[in-house]
């Protein structure tokens, strides 16, 4: 063994679970994989003239840190004009609008938008009417699934009643059949979407260069991207041209309602496809929406008499999809919210049985994403079926309350709302839990979410009440569903998620020992570097 390099930490977690009782503090890396694993003593005997020595003292090192859920290309378009996902009070809301108004000559633009920010006020297209003068305006809610336009915009997109369209999307209208504003899903605001001015390619990939930097140095090493178009191809092409990514990319692009056996076998040809560092690894299909703006799909309808129908109008199309790319031995996501959701693709995966070789269920993963709701018998389903759960944590501590006060579990009702976020749950039960922040819905940062796992409750915010505290991760669990089951949640195990001979050498050190520090002071502690295939990605200039 002839290495290029190795790593020294006071503390190295490898999550292969081969190191017990025997303290890990030297990685050797030859050729952009894990060569050795062993003491600062035998480090010295694995080190040749030309070994590159990196000695992070008193730092923790890890497998590298993976977001199981982002999406950051459709995320450029989701995070234009006035953030405001800090906002509380529509007041607040009017106020970052008014200002961004003010400097804005097109369209008035925002994104993150709370719905409870607007307490008993409707979403409606006046409040942005007051505001946003002659100028169009089109602000996206946190969801990434709904928008509130203004009449103006409405009005340059010929919108003055209600649309018909292949999925559950919809133009709300009041009672007289006009448009409020309020568009739900993706069909819907594409309608205004398109009139909207373009950013050039140049713009979008130096903002798309400057968000993978930033994953880097917040300890990201890889990324599970839960969509892909022709547009993204382009983009991480140019980008590797200039150099290499600092990131692992793993890309699925949608397979949406309306489509057939000519557009998935398109699809089908596009997995694995790619570059250096990203690859089209799954496809990723919706089977509801969200419960914030009532379309999600449950067993029993929501407070407003909502959330009651599926995103495929014909669910049995869903189901169609679904055995096709799986007896290909091509990886899906389902987006899958609510309860009937949940139940639909667990029933759709676990129909496979009767259809797929054994052999290709076994080395395929299927996974579901976000589970917001669900109860004790759909969580047990979960491991007879071998489904992967791939859940956001932030989701429940940005968006959801202790009180039930929120606009989730209003919705939702108290008994619907305990069962928030069961990750514990699920991880009891033998599932493999990859974690995520399904950015730009929530902040990417991964040691925030990390805390939130644990904690159930905002990270820095002990004032705070937890959330279904029952559902709690412990840390191994919380720093597992970024390493060792994100490798699993991509069938990749064999390749990734552990600090083991033979693997990856992506790595990511910590200031602070994430098993060993309270979450709390975790997520505020800083990421000291990041690695993929052997290389610094980012390394914090740390002075004595």
């Amino acid at each position: 063994m002839t290495p290029d390099l190795i790593v020294l930490a006071d503390t190295v977690h490898t999550m292969d679970g081969q190191h017990h009782g025997q303290p890990v503090q030297a990685v050797a890396v030859s050729g952009g994989l894990i060569a050795a694993v062993g003491s600062r003593q035998e480090a010295r005997d694995w080190q040749q003239t030309d070994t590159r020595v990196l000695d992070l003292g008193n730092a923790t090192l890890t497998p590298g840190l993976v977001d199981c859920h982002i999406h950051p290309v459709f995320g450029l378009d989701l995070t234009i004009g006035a953030d405001l996902a800090a906002a509380t009070s529509l007041d607040e809301v009017l106020t970052l609008l008014g200002t961004e108004a003010a400097h804005d000559g097109g369209w008035l633009r925002g994104w993150g938008l709370n719905p409870n920010a607007f307490g008993t006020v409707p979403l409606h297209r006046s409040v942005l009417d007051g505001v946003s003068g002659d100028q169009p305006a089109f602000i996206r809610l946190f969801d990434g699934h709904s928008a509130l336009a203004n009449s103006r915009a409405l009005e340059l997109a010929g919108i003055h009643g209600r649309f018909e369209f292949d999925q559950a999307s919809e133009v709300v209208c009041d009672a007289d059949g006009v448009p409020t504003g309020l568009l739900l899903e993706a069909a819907a605001m594409e309608l205004v979407q398109r009139h909207i001015p373009q950013e050039s390619f140049a713009q979008r990939k130096t903002r798309l260069a400057g968000l993978l930097g930033d994953f880097a140095r917040s300890g990201l090493t890889g990324g599970h991207i839960m969509d892909h178009s022709k547009e993204s191809t382009a983009l991480f092409q140019a980008l590797e041209a200039d150099g290499e990514l600092p990131l692992r990319l793993r890309a699925a692009p949608w397979c949406m309602p309306g489509s057939g056996e000519a557009e998935w076998k398109e699809m089908a040809r596009s997995i694995g496809t790619g570059g250096r560092r990203w690859s089209i690894e799954a496809i990723k299909l919706f089977v509801d929406g969200t419960v914030d703006n009532g379309t999600a799909w449950l067993y029993e309808p929501d407070v407003h008499g909502q959330s009651t129908a599926p995103f495929w109008p014909r669910p049995e199309e869903y189901s169609a999809a679904i055995r096709y790319f799986a007896s290909r031995g091509i990886p899906t996501a389902t987006h899958a919210i609510g309860d009937a959701g949940v139940d639909h693709v667990l029933e759709a995966l676990e129909s496979l049985r009767t259809d797929v070789p054994a052999d290709v269920l076994r080395r395929t993963v299927h996974r579901i994403e976000h589970i917001e709701t669900v109860p004790d018998d759909l969580v047990a389903r979960f491991k007879g079926a071998g489904v992967v759960a791939s859940m956001q944590p932030t989701h429940c501590t940005h968006y959801s309350l202790a009180d039930h006060s929120d606009n989730w579990s209003t919705r939702l009702g108290a008994q619907r709302a305990e069962r928030a976020w069961r990750c514990r749950d699920l991880r009891d039960a033998g599932v493999a839990l990859g974690i995520g922040s399904d950015w730009p819905i929530a902040p990417y940062e991964p040691l925030p979410i990390i805390a939130d796992a644990q904690l159930r409750r905002r990270s820095g915010h002990p004032e705070q009440e937890p959330i279904a505290p029952s559902q709690a991760l412990t840390a191994r669990q919380a720093l597992e569903g970024y390493t060792s089951h994100a490798a699993k949640a991509a069938g990749q195990w064999d390749v990734s998620g552990s600090i083991t001979v033979g693997k990856r050498a992506d790595f990511t050190a910590f200031e602070l020992d994430p098993l060993a520090t309270g979450p709390d002071e975790f997520a505020a502690s800083r990421v000291l570097g990041t690695f993929v295939d052997g290389e610094i990605q980012f390394m914090l200039e740390r002075h004595a």
